[in-house]
């Protein structure tokens, strides 16, 4: 029996996603134990009527239970699966309303920028320590985390405890994968993709059918259609001549050139503080859950873009070998690239595990991008793992909206107040 443990269970619409698709693989009726944990009792008990719920309707027979004590439910397990948010909603609330004092406008905040800065800080110590606890509890089982901001987090965990049976898991790249075959009218079956690159900054490099570019057919869709033009995507990849994998608000925040200028957001439809617009629906989400639940409403999903977590548990419980886009330790997998830091590469994960694929050198242009990325990551990383305030303000410094939006005396004075309003949630010696 595999026993899979999710570890921070808030998103009861990321659970759903995962477990609908775990009870419904093909062979495992019976075979799964399901154990769940968090720190609220309240979203504990949701998210097991939850989970009950879609085993039920599924018909799969898991074994399912809740855990509170965090090693406990560690124990034996196989796969962990891990969403983190420390600090909640009043924690984003604060990233977005004290820089919005300063003039500092962001869209999304939870990867880069001011916002992905701080959530970073948050969580890359809870992640750590969840890594050290599977180490002592589960060391065969994979750690499979869907908290962002993954860069971040993902080279601390390896940097700081070495554990290699680590991978961060997003959908940006399968979803750009499918959006990209739907302009060009293909079936995704028929296209061949290569991205690579960092999370939430990856690239397209290669958009072929029958060993032609589909980069040409692409080019005729946008310049038919004016709307899609005005995108920061689109902008983008006429810019730099490879398409981003992410979202033009994420995308909007990662360059200096876009969201200090509200003409510029809006001739690209750039939706200012669009994160806290996202954790609302979240929240109301969460209450419709609790309504459907006790309504027995059915909450099975039966037909999905497979969740990347639940794709790779599959895909090694079955031996239905499946490539995978995965956030590792870059150890020569991405040859322009610092070595150790946390980039995301297509795997084959099968049986054996996940077997990640070196691509080579990106082109120069967009390994140049990432390097701007990668210098907020790894500052905030040695903030987070070495305690050291100063590099805070650095990370701050050298991000390219903040730095572009406010002067040095304002970053810091912000990000003084933040540390401040974060209080215990931020590593001790930062806060010193």
């Amino acid at each position: 029996m595999a026993r899979v443990v999710f570890i921070g269970v808030g998103d009861v619409e990321l659970t759903r996603r995962v477990v609908s698709a775990l009870v419904l693989g093909a062979g495992l009726r019976g075979e799964l134990e399901i154990v769940l944990h968090d720190d609220d009792p309240g979203k504990l008990v949701t998210t097991e009527r939850l989970v009950r719920a879609i085993d039920a309707e599924a018909g799969s027979e898991a074994k399912i239970r809740s855990v509170f004590d965090r090693r406990q439910a560690l124990r034996g397990a196989d796969f962990v699966v891990s969403h983190l948010d420390i600090g909640g909603f009043e924690a984003t609330l604060r990233d977005f309303e004290i820089p919005h004092r300063y003039g500092l406008r962001q869209t999304i905040g939870d990867t880069i920028g001011i916002g992905g800065i701080f959530r970073g800080l948050r969580t890359i110590p809870v992640l750590v320590e969840l890594a050290r606890q599977m180490a002592d509890e589960c060391p065969d089982a994979w750690l499979l985390s869907c908290s962002d901001p993954m860069a971040m987090t993902g080279w601390a965990v390896h940097e700081a405890t070495g554990y290699e049976r680590f991978a961060g898991l997003c959908h940006a790249v399968c979803d750009t994968h499918a959006y990209l075959a739907d302009l060009v009218g293909r079936d995704e079956d028929e296209v061949s993709f290569l991205s690579a690159g960092l999370n939430h900054q990856s690239f397209v490099l290669r958009f072929e059918a029958g060993g032609r570019s589909l980069y040409p057919e692409l080019d005729a869709v946008l310049e038919a259609d004016p709307q899609l033009r005005r995108h920061v995507r689109a902008e983008l990849y006429r810019t730099f001549g490879y398409f981003p994998t992410q979202s033009s608000e994420h995308a909007a925040e990662y360059v200096p050139w876009i969201m200090r200028h509200p003409d510029e957001t809006a001739r690209l439809g750039v939706p200012v503080e669009e994160y806290l617009r996202r954790v609302g629906k979240s929240l109301h989400l969460y209450e419709e859950t609790r309504r459907a639940l006790s309504a027995g409403h059915p909450l099975l999903i039966r037909w999905q873009h497979q969740e990347p977590a639940a794709a790779m548990i599959l895909a090694m419980l079955t031996g239905e070998e499946k490539e995978i886009y995965v956030n590792v330790a870059n150890r020569g997998l991405i040859g322009n690239l610092p070595e150790g830091c946390c980039v995301e590469v297509p795997a084959v994960v099968g049986a054996a595990g996940a077997r990640p694929r070196a691509v080579g050198d990106l082109p120069v242009q967009l390994a140049a991008l990432n390097r701007t990325f990668l210098n907020v990551v790894e500052l905030t990383v040695r903030a987070a793992l070495d305690g050291d305030r100063s590099h805070v303000y650095h990370a701050a410094m050298l991000d390219p909206n903040t730095a572009a939006t406010l002067a040095l005396p304002a970053i810091k004075a912000l990000c003084d107040e933040l540390i401040e309003a974060h209080g215990d949630l931020l590593p001790p010696a930062v806060r010193a």
